[in-house]
């Protein structure tokens, strides 16, 4: 049974338009991962000032080259936003509509860290555990110090399995610059080439220097793919079906997945932005200068992020796809660690073990890029929200959350009882359409 609880000036159509002469329709079932919208007020929202959303996200569809946004806001259990704005695929008029898929990058990472975590409950590791326990490989690889030489790592303070999920094991990312291993992996191809499996990437990474001895500093870093890894050696599975099995299906997320098939492929938003940063020898450094010039373009980076190659293009640090509706059920999950049926899949302790700051006070602030992120900690798999005033933007100390190299975004505020989801593919966006939907979504809570 639905009932109108109140009317504003648009609502998503079927194919995914707007039709200003309909009313929103509010769902009363309390079922918001399969329901319509519900009445933002009985979730101490304001259903005007969420309305601020689509007009401050059109402006970057109108001014600054994004195609177009999902979002979705839910609090104290109940859907109370859900936004498609401008265009899945600009040139061909095709606009965004909530099932819209999307390659969110380094969302994965969150993702795989949840399903580590749940073989910690199980007992199968600690996270002081060194790494090379479960990957030899990895006792072997040395740490190439300031000067150039290669030393051991310290057998006190080995790699160990916390540093992949917090990005202190030493290891980069090809497209940083700081450290030489960055080219040694470049020249490698780590990144670039989606025809690698996971085993073979992690067996050909473990060869190459640490940039700096563990638990030294906070780098970003392919940890989590190493994490990904471990996944599989522990469990006996591969990734995508550890992940389908153990979150994807209790979660009802049936549109998250390595690939996609041929039918979907319509559904699949256009990237735009800046060039590829997995493209063939792509550094961070070559992207500011793109970014300098004003090179924002439509992009095509099925070569690095295949939409065919589920079974083979499996990632701890980025390779989904998803839409903001399934994005959106595993992050409510990470609320009370229960899909909507009130099967627990993490326990409340866990959930305040990973989203706790695991970086020492010398750590901080981390920096990524070169770019120090004041007022953030770190936990496993997902930045933590630590100093509102030193972060400068709005939100709770404790809430939490990570990005994508595409733009997409989520966190979860416990304190608030609230997620936010923003889907878009705009690569590596310098301007920040998130910190203005977060500012949007705050200043509409009304209790």
């Amino acid at each position: 049974m639905t009932e109108v609880v109140f009317c504003v000036d648009w609502l998503e159509t079927n194919d995914g338009s707007c039709d200003a002469r309909r009313p929103i329709v509010f769902v009363t079932e309390r079922n918001p991962m399969t329901q319509g919208l519900e009445n933002p007020a009985d979730a101490g929202m304001s259903a005007n000032r969420l309305a601020r959303i689509r007009p401050v996200l059109q402006r970057y569809v109108d001014e600054a080259d994004y195609g177009g946004f999902v979002t979705r806001v839910y609090r104290h259990g109940r859907l109370v936003h859900a936004e498609n704005i401008g265009w899945q695929d600009r040139e061909a008029d095709v606009p965004m509509a909530k099932n819209t898929l999307f390659r969110i990058y380094s969302m994965t990472k969150p993702i795989v860290c949840s399903a580590l975590m749940m073989l910690y409950e199980e007992g199968y590791f600690q996270l002081v555990d060194p790494v090379s326990k479960f990957l030899p490989a990895f006792g072997a690889t040395k740490v190439r110090t300031p000067d150039g030489k290669l030393v051991d790592q310290n057998p006190l303070r080995p790699m160990q399995v916390r540093d992949l999920m917090t990005h202190t094991s030493g290891l980069s990312y090809d497209f940083l610059d700081d450290y030489p291993v960055a080219a040694q992996y470049r020249d490698a191809q780590l990144m670039h080439d989606s025809a690698r499996t996971l085993e073979d990437l992690i067996d050909k990474l473990a060869t190459f220097p640490l940039a700096f001895h563990p638990g030294a500093k906070w780098h970003y870093s392919l940890g989590i793919d190493v994490a990904a890894r471990l996944i599989e050696v522990l469990s006996g599975q591969r990734l995508g079906d550890f992940l389908s099995n153990r979150l994807f299906e209790p979660l009802r997320m049936t549109e998250t997945g390595f690939g996609i098939r041929a039918d979907q492929q319509i559904r699949l938003a256009a990237m735009y932005g800046h060039p590829d940063l997995l493209a063939d020898g792509m550094s961070f450094k070559q992207i500011i200068r793109h970014f300098a010039e004003g090179n924002r373009a439509r992009r095509e980076v099925a070569d690095t992020y295949p939409t065919d190659k589920p079974d083979v293009f499996q990632r701890g640090g980025l390779g989904l796809f998803s839409t903001a509706d399934d994005y959106l059920a595993f992050a409510r999950m990470l609320l009370d660690g229960k899909a909507t049926d009130g099967t627990r899949l993490l326990g409340r302790k866990t959930l305040e073990l990973m989203h706790t700051n695991h970086l020492a006070p010398q750590l901080l602030p981390y920096d990524l890029a070169g770019k120090p992120i004041p007022g953030w900690g770190f936990g496993l798999g997902s930045r933590v929200a630590m100093d509102l005033g030193q972060m400068g933007v709005s939100g709770t100390t404790g809430e939490f959350g990570w990005s994508g190299a595409a733009k997409t975004y989520y966190w979860v505020d416990p304190r608030e009882d609230l997620v936010g989801v923003l889907m878009t593919q705009f690569m590596i966006g310098f301007d920040l359409p998130e910190n203005d939907f977060r500012a949007v979504v705050y200043q509409a809570i009304d209790d």
